[in-house]
């Protein structure tokens, strides 16, 4: 059952749902509570800090007015303000309140509601959050745990490594150029290794390894982006957590090119796609297919166009091999490709 519709999420919101608006701030927070019809059950918002004592204040205050008015779930809903709400949310799973994001365009969007003001403040921040909640309009953070907790966070490090890494090496090129041109080859390519290790207790990895032109840092970026895979229903959910989902170009009488939504974790559309780049180089079938997107007589596509195509396809093997435990066969992919001379016998 697809979870992430707007009306699923209607669905899930009932007489017994409390629902929570919280306005998060770097040191202080800001909580309200309403029922399903939007009805409120405080007069004034709830003030907590950013700490664990703080965390310990909005828990015993929610469970509070969830015993006063008969609530058997909450659902608290939040904008997703920088790192600063990483602690709050990880609490709040921890303790049984999935917490949920609203778009923050849509809360700025949204506050003019009430008052026909655009300022933002303590008080109306939170109750435009849990009325954008209480109409379906959230999604859910994926908060991982265990070891897809400990990836992600190796993950994160070795993208801030090879940051750091540019900026060095940046740095030595301008040296070099203003006091020694000729030496032109200083430094090589540097690149973070990640830990095998770690790896090897999530399952099929080395299925994906097997396939000529994948490495392991695609492997440990891809896991450290998606998690637990098994949350999926299907590729088409991680194609749009990926921001490769489709979308048209349509306006009125105008019919423009359809592009790819943006919309998601650039980090992992940014893995695919080296992975892509890194499989046409290296790998002869996944050649062919990009070879064949691009001199198709029926639609066919750009280089770059192409490459992203190439990805969404990697994202799709490494689904099914990762949620089926097969092996990866070359074969198989080369059955996509539908040559003329087939098509004319």
């Amino acid at each position: 059952m697809n979870c992430n519709t707007q009306n699923a999420k209607i669905a899930s919101i009932n007489e017994k749902t409390l629902i929570v608006g919280i306005d998060v701030g770097s040191e202080t927070h800001y909580a309200r509570a309403f029922d399903w019809r939007n009805y409120e059950y405080t007069k004034k918002p709830l003030e907590f800090s950013n700490t664990e004592a703080g965390f310990q204040t909005l828990k015993a205050w929610v469970e509070g007015l969830a015993e006063k008015h008969g609530k058997a779930a909450v659902i608290p809903g939040m904008e997703p303000t920088g790192h600063y709400w990483f602690a709050l949310g990880k609490f709040l799973q921890d303790n049984g309140m999935k917490p949920v994001h609203v778009n923050p365009h849509h809360v700025k969007e949204s506050k003019e509601l009430d008052d026909n003001n655009p300022n933002k403040n303590d008080r109306k921040d939170p109750k435009t959050i849990a009325a954008l909640v209480n109409e379906g309009r959230f999604s859910y953070p994926y908060i991982p745990t265990g070891i897809y907790a400990e990836i992600r966070s190796l993950s994160n490090l070795r993208f801030q490594t090879q940051e750091e890494l540019t900026r060095i090496k940046n740095r030595l090129a301008r040296w070099f150029s203003i006091y020694f041109p000729e030496y032109k080859n200083v430094y090589g390519d540097l690149k973070a290794v990640s830990g095998r290790m770690v790896l090897k207790e999530i399952p099929y990895i080395d299925n994906l390894l097997a396939i000529k032109g994948v490495g392991m840092v695609t492997v440990g970026g891809f896991i450290a982006e998606v998690g637990d895979i098994g949350r999926f229903d299907n590729p088409k959910q991680l194609q749009k957590l990926a921001g490769y989902a489709i979308v048209a170009n349509d306006s009125g009488k105008h019919n423009g090119e359809s592009r790819i939504s943006y919309r998601g974790r650039k980090r992992l559309r940014y893995v695919l796609y080296e992975a892509a780049i890194s499989l046409v180089g290296k790998n002869a079938e996944f050649r062919q297919i990009h070879e064949y997107y691009r001199t198709r007589k029926e639609n066919p596509l750009k280089k770059m166009q192409s490459v992203v195509a190439v990805a969404c396809k990697v994202l799709r093997i490494f689904y099914a091999i990762l949620t089926k435990g097969i092996q990866y066969d070359p074969k198989k992919l080369l059955i996509d490709i539908k040559r003329p001379q087939v098509q004319t016998a």
